[in-house]
């Protein structure tokens, strides 16, 4: 692979992090879950993205 098309799906992957990432964000201010949970979760994106998506995915507040 050439550096050209490696630094483009570098980038296109980058942009879908960020549109997960706002996502999972929107998701949490918008839950029916506590402020301090809400707070937490927010962290837990901010700090460890991918770890904190995951776990968020699976343990996070769900939308009712």
């Amino acid at each position: 692979m050439d550096p050209i098309s490696m630094a483009g799906s570098g980038g296109l992957c980058s942009l879908i992090w960020l549109g997960l990432f706002i996502w999972a964000l929107i998701h949490v201010i918008g839950s029916s879950a506590t402020a301090g949970s809400k707070v937490l979760w927010i962290l837990l994106l901010l700090f460890l993205p991918f770890v904190g998506f995951i776990l968020w995915l699976i343990l996070g507040p769900k939308q009712r």
